[in-house]
């Protein structure tokens, strides 16, 4: 584990951002309340050359106020967004995003540390975790709110990123951090951590 910690990791990980979609890039984001401000620093990049994905999404429409998408669009607004289509069930959403994947190598991948460690929409102890034949996968039960369907990347997917970044802050986090290595955020290979003072252990 690659560890940074600073008074504005949200920054450095917008840095990141603008950094990898103005080259042109594959990348995957994560919803949550912690990236916001990461995708609104980034916003006045070039995002024309680059493809943004999602790590995962809640199986509900664009406009729910439980969509990732709708996070990011509201917050970063990139022009090529391809969403999980959530509202055709958990199943079928994640039928095509798997397809969709096809052929593609993500360049980048923003990740949150769930406060069970989970990563994506891969929790602790549920079968999608291990799942190595597939790109994305339902995920029927959340194990944390909202406890609705969701679609997730797979650990291969995720880990064949050639980059991988996670963001974290505040202190409820900070246990989680201490033993991220024996939970599934931990199972992402070589993944950086960019975390506030809140949250290092």
């Amino acid at each position: 584990m690659s560890l940074h910690v600073s008074a504005d990791p949200a920054a450095a990980v917008a840095a990141i951002l603008c950094e990898t979609a103005e080259r042109g890039a594959h990348i995957a984001l994560s919803g949550g309340s912690t990236p916001r401000p990461a995708y609104e620093a980034a916003r006045d990049a070039d995002w024309t050359r680059s493809t943004v994905w999602f790590a995962d999404d809640r199986a509900v429409g664009p406009d729910d106020e439980r969509s990732n998408y709708k996070l990011v669009r509201e917050s970063l607004d990139p022009p090529n967004l391809i969403r999980i289509r959530g509202e055709r069930g958990a199943d079928a959403a994640a039928d095509e995003y798997h397809a969709a994947l096809e052929d593609v190598r993500l360049d980048l991948v923003v990740l949150g540390l769930g406060a069970d460690g989970h990563v994506a929409s891969l929790f602790p102890g549920r079968p999608e975790l291990d799942v190595t034949d597939r790109r994305a996968v339902a995920v029927p039960e959340a194990a944390m709110e909202p406890y609705v369907p969701r679609v997730s990347l797979t650990l291969p997917v995720l880990n064949a990123a050639r980059r991988k970044v996670f963001l974290v802050t505040g202190e409820s986090k900070r246990d989680v951090l201490a033993r991220v290595d024996d939970l599934p955020a931990g199972r992402i290979e070589g993944a950086e951590f960019y975390v506030d003072e809140a949250a290092a252990p």
